[in-house]
């Protein structure tokens, strides 16, 4: 598996580390000739580290969702070859990053109907990692890796961060934290699968205080009822977080894609 985009997030003074963009790495100086990628392992490692470095631009809005992704340039911005980069971008379209159009690569955008279908899975997905506990004496949630969240989400109530898009990572890691701690990993791999598809849009959805705090209280509230063996009340809370039914996902959806083209340059 790849390195993850985002370190699993850490406090500063009980603040969490922001998360925004990273910053486009340093072109090679000039009269440097691009690193050569061969078959050796030494290739292979640069081959996997261009593929992380162009799909966290992608991520994090490093790259224009309006232009054309041309090799030649982002081997420039990336100080490589042309050949990991070609090699990258086939990867990004496999994973539904980057779309291949008749002249030539860009980042894809998600319709509507695709955020939506997503949404649903996600949902379908975080509720069944508690149901799976409230159908079957035999599953426990693993309090090992519960009660730190809880602690760390304690934490952020009592010093909010300021809105920004990087708080999604903050977000991605409690859904993903309470899922695995269901004890089922392939729901935890379908998660994260979804959320890298869903992050470039969802990113966009804390850009205010009160968005900020309602998550914060709500998370708090799931993960409480769960570490206190209330698992009716912590699905029943996790499922109006989440979303109801397809009319709530399909309105954050829609709402998720009107804040990312409000915010394009």
């Amino acid at each position: 598996m790849d390195a993850p985009l985002y370190a699993p997030p850490s406090t500063t003074a009980g603040r969490p580390a922001a998360g925004p963009p990273a910053p486009a790495p340093t072109p090679a100086p000039a009269g440097r000739p691009p690193v050569a990628v061969s078959g050796t392992r030494a290739g292979r490692d640069r081959r996997a580290e261009v593929y992380v470095r162009l799909r966290d631009l992608l991520l994090t809005g490093g790259l224009d969702v309006r232009q054309r992704l041309v090799e030649v340039r982002l081997a420039e911005r990336l100080a490589v070859s042309r050949t990991p980069v070609r090699e990258a971008l086939v990867r990004l379209v496999a994973d539904g990053l980057v779309e291949r159009r008749d002249e030539g690569y860009y980042p894809a955008r998600l319709s509507l109907a695709e955020l939506r279908d997503l949404y649903e899975l996600r949902v379908t997905v975080e509720l069944r990692g508690i149901a799976r506990a409230l159908e079957s004496d035999l599953v426990r949630h693993d309090a090992a890796l519960l009660e730190p969240l809880r602690d760390r989400w304690r934490r952020l109530r009592n010093e909010p961060p300021a809105p920004d898009p990087g708080f999604v990572a903050w977000d991605e890691d409690f859904h993903q934290t309470l899922l695995r701690a269901s004890g089922n990993p392939r729901l935890t791999e379908t998660l994260e699968s979804v959320n890298v598809r869903i992050r470039p849009v969802r990113m966009y959805d804390y850009l205010t205080p009160d968005r900020i705090e309602r998550t914060v209280v709500e998370h708090l509230a799931i993960v409480e009822a769960v570490l206190a063996g209330q698992l009716a009340q912590a699905l029943a809370a996790l499922r109006s977080h989440v979303g109801e039914s397809l009319e709530v996902v399909a309105e954050r959806a829609a709402h998720a894609i009107a804040q990312q083209a409000l915010r394009e340059p």
